[in-house]
C-alpha cells in the first residue's frame, strides 16, 4: 500500500520509542542550531554539486523514519525497491551517467543524517564523482532472490546512503534495473520524477551531447524548513483531530489461533473482479457524488464492520504534503496519513454509509498538511488501545499502475520485489487495472493476523465491491457473504486422497509450492513431498515449520521431501513406489538425536517421545533460545532458536541437524586450505580478538544469525574458532600489515581485540585497520573506563571524559577518535563506539578477569576467606559502589545489532550494577566461604566505583535472556574454575 507510517511498534520496543519520541517532541520548540543558514541545496546548480551545508531539520515525516531506525525492528518495510526489466540496447556507462546527474540535481539523494545535541538533523553531502552501477550476470530465474535481497539490504543513514542501484544482466539486450531507496528520502511521487529524469539525462548521456532541458528542481530541505517554521500555528487544527479522534480505539481483529512463532514476512491475497466492476464502482460514485477511492474505502469500512463486529471504526488512508506547482518535481518524503473515523452503527445502506464515508474523508483532508506524528502526540495514550495497539492499524487505497523506467529504444515491464515487512497490521485494496483483470487485495502483517483470517477477508471485500456494484442500496446486513474458496482444486494425476488430505492443500497454496501429495508410509506415518516452483524457495523443514502452524497436529505429516517433480506412471496417477520413504521410526537412535532428546528434557524439564510438540511441553521462543543455544554448543553446528520452533518436534530437529552435519562435512571437504586464496562471501565480517572473551561470543552470535564471519586469531589458537560460516584468518595486533590486508577482505569490521597493557600496539593497530577500512560498518569494542571520573554518579552516553582518565582509557578514546572522524568518507560505512564495563560470561579468557582482572583483590579474598574491606555507602558523599557489568552474550548481540544499524558515536553496554557488598556476598555464596565484611570509610583504589551507565541506545538487544543474570553467570563462571596454585 502506498499509505506511510508505523502502525505497530512492537511492544518490546515501546520503551525505547517512548524515549526517542520525547527527545523528538522536546524538538518541535526549539530550533535547529543553523537556522539562519541558507538551505539544503538551495544554492546548487542545475547539475552542479552542494558543498556541505549547515544541518536542516528534518521533516515530521523524516524524524519518523529516522527513529524507526534507530528502534530497530523495521527490517525492509521503509526500503522502497524499484524495479524495471529493460529490453532492448542498455548502455550501463550512461544509465551510471544519468544517475549521477540525478543525484547532484536532487541534494535529499546524497544527504546523511546525523544527530546534534540530542536533535536529529539533515545535511547535504557533495555530489560524489560517480554513483557506482553493480553488475551482475545472472539467468532471470535466479533474478528474484538476487532482488530480494539487494533491495533488503540495511541503509547506512548517517553515511548519505539513500539509494544504490544493481543491474541485472540476462542477456545482451535483457536486463533488471534495480533502484533502491530509503523511505526518508523518496515516496511514490517521487519515483514518477525519478523515473522522468533518468530518461531524460539517459538520452543526454547516450547521444553524445550531455545536453538537457530540465529546469532545476525544488529541493526537500526547503520544504523541511518550512514545516518546520509553521509547527507553532498547528495548535488549533491539532485541538480539532483531538476532538476527531476522541475515545476512538484500534479496530478489533481476530488474534492469531496458534501458538507464539518466529517473525514472518508480510504477505498478500487478491482475488480477481469481475471486469466490469471497476467502472460501475465509478458509476455509483459519480451519482452520489463521491470519488473511486470514497467508494473502495466505504467498502473497506463495511468488511471490516463484518470482520470485527465494531461499530466505531477507524481506517488510515494516504495523505500527501504536496500542493501547487512549487513542489511540482520534487523529490522527498511528502506523504501523511489521514485517520477516517466513521460510524457504521444502524445497519445503514451502503449509499448511506458511503455518504457518512465521505463527509468524514473530507474532514480529515481539511487538515492533510498537519503531520501525523504530531496528531499521535497530542492523542498520548489515546493513540493506543488498551493493549497497546496502535489506533491506526488498518489502511485502504487504490494501487494505480506502478512506475517503470522507459528509457529510449527499450521496452519496459515492471518488476515486483516483496518486502519482508508490513507496515499495517491490515490493507485493503483495489486494483483496477485495465478494468479487463481488475483485483481486490488484503496485505497483511502475518505475525499478528492468521492466513485463514486475510483469506476471508480478501473474498469478503471482493464480495462486497461486487454486490455494492450491482445495487447499492442494499443494507448491509442484506450484503451477501463471500462464496466459498474453490480456488485449489485437484491436481490431474494426483491421488485423490493424498491431494485432498489438509496438508497438501496447505502446501499447494503456498505460492513456492507448484504441487504436493501427502502418502501414509509402511509405518503408519503420514509423509508429504512437494514441488517448488523454482530453486529459489522454502526448504522441506521451512514448509513442515509452516504446516505445523496453520494444521492440526493430527494432520501435520511426519515430513516434507522436496522432489524435482511427483514421480507417475504412463497413465499419469502418482507412482507411490517411486517415492523416497521416511526413515524407519524403530531404528537405533543416532547420537545427534540423543543430544536433541537430552536438550529437550534438560531445557523443558520433561523426557519427549520424537513425536512430541515442543509448545505442548511448555516451550516457548525463550526456551527455544536456550535449547538452541545448548544444542549449537555441544554439536558445533549452526541453530537458532527459530529453527527450534519450526521444528518442533525431535524428530524434526534431528532431521534439521543431520542436514546441516552433512552441509558442513561437504563444505570442509571443499573448502582450499590456501590462506588467502580462498573467496570471501558478500557480507562478511572480520572480527578481530576471536578467541577471547568478547569476540569468541561475537562470533558465535554472528555465525547463529548465518552472517559469513571471518575471524582473525594467534596461528596457536585458529583452531579453536573453526566452525560453520567461519573463516580463520592468522594474525594479531602487532601485525599491521596483516590487519589491512584482513579488513581489505571484509564488508564489515567488528574490532574486538585489545593488549589491555601495550597502548601504543592498540593504537597502530587501529590505525592499520582504518587505513585499510573502505566499506561497510565499523563496530569497536571500547570500555567506560574512556569516561574516566565523571563528576555526577550517573553517566549519559557520550558524556565528555573527565579527569583522571587511565592510560587504558586514554588508549579507548584515541581509537574511538580514529574510527569516528573516518566515518562516511571515502566509501567508508557508519560506526558504533560500544562502550563495555566489565564483561562476564562462560569464557576461560573471562574467568581469568573476574580472578586477576580489576576486582581481582575482590574475588581472591572472597575465594581464600580472608576479610573483604568494603567502601562504606555516603564515604565522600557517594551512596554508591560497585561496578556496571554486562553479560558476553547481550554484549554480542549489541555489536551485532550495530553492524545494521550503526550507532553512528558512543554506545554503553551494560547489563546492570551491582554494588560492592552484593558482589562479594555472591562470590562468597557461590565459592563456599564465610569471610567478615568491613565497611570502612577509606575506599581502596580498586573498589574507587560509583557510576551507573545509562544503556538507552542499545537497550533492545541488551535485554536479559533466560540464564543471563548476574547470579547466574557468577555461577558458570566460579563453577567451572581450577583451585588456586598460589
Amino acid at each position: 500500500m502506498s499509505t506511510d507510517t508505523d502502525s505497530a511498534a512492537r511492544d518490546s520496543r515501546q520503551q525505547l520509542q517512548q524515549e526517542l519520541l520525547r527527545r523528538a517532541r522536546a524538538g518541535t520548540t526549539r530550533r535547529a542550531t543553523a537556522e539562519a543558514e541558507p538551505a539544503a541545496g538551495a544554492n546548487a546548480g542545475q547539475d552542479g554539486s552542494t558543498p556541505r551545508t549547515a544541518s536542516v531539520p528534518l521533516s515530521r515525516a523524516q524524524r519518523r523514519m529516522w527513529l524507526m531506525e534507530r528502534l530497530g525492528g523495521a527490517g525492509d518495510s521503509y526500503h522502497v525497491p524499484f524495479a524495471t526489466r529493460v529490453r532492448g540496447p542498455f548502455d550501463v556507462a550512461a544509465f551510471a551517467t544519468a544517475l549521477t546527474q540525478l543525484v547532484a540535481r536532487h541534494a535529499i539523494l546524497r544527504t546523511r543524517y546525523a544527530e546534534h545535541a540530542g536533535e536529529p538533523c539533515q545535511e547535504v553531502l557533495p555530489t560524489p564523482r560517480t554513483v557506482p552501477v553493480q553488475v551482475v550476470d545472472t539467468g532471470a530465474t535466479d533474478a528474484p532472490e538476487l532482488l530480494r535481497r539487494e533491495s533488503a539490504r540495511p541503509f547506512d543513514l548517517a553515511a548519505g546512503d539513500a539509494v544504490r542501484a544493481l543491474v541485472l544482466r540476462h542477456g545482451p539486450q535483457d536486463h533488471t534495473v534495480l533502484l533502491t531507496f530509503h523511505h526518508i528520502a523518496v515516496d511514490a511521487a517521487s519515483l514518477e520524477t525519478v523515473a522522468t529524469e533518468l530518461a531524460v539525462l539517459y538520452t543526454a548521456a547516450t547521444d553524445g551531447t550531455g545536453r538537457h532541458t530540465l529546469a532545476a528542481p525544488p529541493q526537500y530541505a526547503d520544504h523541511a524548513r518550512r514545516e518546520h517554521d509553521a509547527l507553532p500555528g498547528f495548535a488549533a487544527e491539532l485541538n480539532r483531530w483531538s476532538d476527531l479522534l476522541a475515545d476512538a480505539a484500534p479496530p478489533r481483529l481476530p488474534r492469531p489461533a496458534g501458538p507464539p512463532t518466529a517473525a514472518r514476512p508480510g504477505a498478500a491475497h487478491t482475488v480477481p473482479l469481475a471486469p466490469g466492476v471497476p467502472e460501475a464502482l465509478r458509476a455509483l460514485g459519480a451519482r452520489r457524488q463521491a470519488t473511486l477511492f470514497a467508494v473502495s474505502l466505504t467498502a473497506a469500512f463495511a468488511a471490516l464492520h463484518r470482520l470485527t463486529g465494531d461499530d466505531d471504526l477507524v481506517i488510515g488512508v494516504a495523505g500527501t504534503h504536496r500542493s501547487g506547482t512549487a513542489m511540482r518535481g520534487l523529490v522527498g518524503l511528502c506523504v501523511n496519513t489521514l485517520p477516517v473515523r466513521v460510524d457504521v452503527s444502524g445497519d445503514p445502506s451502503f449509499a448511506q454509509l458511503l455518504r457518512r464515508v465521505s463527509d468524514a474523508l473530507l474532514e480529515a483532508q481539511r487538515h492533510r498538511h498537519i503531520p501525523f506524528d504530531l496528531v499521535l502526540e497530542r492523542l498520548g495514550a489515546g493513540a493506543r488501545g488498551a493493549d497497546g495497539t496502535a489506533l491506526v492499524r488498518v489502511t485502504s487505497d487504490i494501487l494505480g499502475e506502478p512506475t517503470v523506467l522507459q528509457l529510449p529504444g527499450t521496452s519496459a515491464e515492471y518488476v515486483d520485489i516483496p518486502s519482508d515487512g508490513a507496515k499495517f497490521t491490515l490493507s485493503y485494496g483495489l486494483v483496477p487495472g485495465d478494468d479487463a483483470q481488475p483485483q481486490a487485495l488484503v496485505q497483511y502483517d502475518a505475525n499478528t493476523l492468521d492466513d485463514t483470517v486475510a483469506e476471508a477477508a480478501v473474498r469478503d471485500y471482493a464480495a462486497l465491491l461486487h454486490a455494492v456494484a450491482a445495487d447499492p442500496e442494499l443494507a448491509l446486513s442484506e450484503l451477501p457473504p463471500a462464496g466459498p474458496d474453490d480456488a485449489s482444486g485437484p491436481r490431474d494425476g494426483a491421488g485423490p486422497e493424498g491431494d485432498r488430505h489438509p496438508a497438501a492443500q496447505a502446501l499447494r497454496a503456498h505460492p513456492g509450492v507448484a504441487d504436493a501429495t501427502v502418502v501414509q508410509s509402511a509405518h503408519g506415518l503420514p509423509v508429504a513431498y512437494a514441488v517448488l516452483r523454482d530453486s529459489v524457495g522454502p526448504s522441506g523443514h521451512e514448509l513442515l515449520g509452516l504446516l505445523r502452524r496453520s494444521l492440526a497436529p493430527e494432520a501435520v505429516p511426519a515430513t516434507v521431501t522436496l522432489l524435482d517433480e511427483l514421480p507417475r506412471s504412463a497413465a499419469g496417477p502418482l507412482d507411490h513406489a517411486r517415492l523416497p520413504g521416511p526413515p524407519a521410526p524403530n531404528a537405533p537412535p543416532s547420537p545427534r538425536a540423543e543430544a536433541v532428546e537430552e536438550a529437550f528434557t534438560a531445557v523443558l524439564g520433561v523426557a519427549p517421545s520424537p513425536d512430541d510438540d515442543f509448545f505442548n511441553l511448555g516451550g516457548h521462543s525463550l526456551k527455544a533460545v536456550q535449547l538452541a543455544e545448548r544444542l549449537r554448543t555441544e554439536l558445533g553446528l549452526p541453530l537458532t532458536g527459530l529453527d527450534v520452533l519450526q521444528a518442533r518436534t525431535p524428530r524434526a530437529l534431528t532431521a534439521l541437524l543431520d542436514e546441516r552435519a552433512a552441509q558442513q562435512r561437504a563444505a570442509k571437504a571443499a573448502s582450499k586450505p590456501a590462506r588467502r586464496s580462498r573467496d570471501i562471501r558478500p557480507g562478511t565480517v572480520l572480527v578481530t580478538g576471536a578467541t577471547g572473551g568478547v569476540g569468541a561470543f561475537v562470533v558465535r552470535e554472528l555465525a547463529a544469525q548465518g552472517r559469513p564471519v571471518l575471524a582473525l586469531a594467534r596461528p596457536e589458537s585458529a583452531h579453536l574458532v573453526a566452525t560453520e560460516g567461519v573463516d580463520v584468518i592468522e594474525g594479531d595486533l602487532s601485525d599491521p600489515a596483516g590487519l589491512r590486508d584482513a579488513v581489505a577482505q571484509a564488508d564489515a569490521v567488528v574490532h574486538a581485540a585489545c593488549t589491555f597493557t601495550r597502548h601504543d600496539v592498540d593504537l597502530a593497530a587501529m590505525e592499520a585497520m582504518v587505513d585499510a577500512w573502505r566499506r561497510g560498518p565499523f563496530v569497536f569494542v571500547s570500555s567506560v573506563d574512556a569516561y574516566g571520573h565523571p563528576g555526577t554518579d550517573r553517566v549519559a552516553e557520550e558524556s565528555p571524559p573527565h579527569e583522571p582518565v587511565g592510560p587504558y582509557g586514554r588508549a579507548k578514546l584515541d581509537c574511538e577518535a580514529m574510527v569516528l572522524r573516518a566515518a562516511g568518507t571515502e566509501g567508508r560505512g557508519g560506526a558504533s563506539a560500544v562502550r563495555s564495563p566489565l564483561v562476564w560470561g562462560a569464557h576461560d579468557r573471562l574467568r581469568e578477569q573476574l580472578r586477576w582482572g580489576a576486582i581481582g583483590t575482590l574475588y581472591q579474598a572472597a575465594r581464600q576467606g580472608r576479610p573483604i574491606d568494603l567502601p562504606r555507602p555516603g564515604t565522600g558523599g557517594h551512596g554508591w559502589y560497585g561496578a556496571a557489568w554486562v553479560h558476553a552474550a547481550a554484549l554480542a548481540r549489541a555489536v551485532a545489532e550495530c553492524l545494521d544499524r550503526p550507532v553512528h558515536g558512543v554506545a554503553n553496554a551494560c547489563s546492570g550494577h551491582v554494588s560492592w557488598h552484593d558482589l562479594a556476598q555472591d562470590l562468597t555464596e557461590l565459592l563456599g566461604t564465610r569471610p567478615a565484611f568491613r565497611e570502612n570509610t577509606t575506599v581502596p583504589r580498586d573498589l574507587d566505583h560509583r557510576w551507573h551507565y545509562d544503556s538507552v541506545r542499545l537497550a533492545r538487544p541488551l535485554r536479559a535472556r533466560p540464564g543471563e543474570d548476574r547470579r547466574t553467570v557468577l555461577a558458570e563462571m566460579t563453577g567451572a574454575m581450577p583451585p588456586d596454585s598460589a
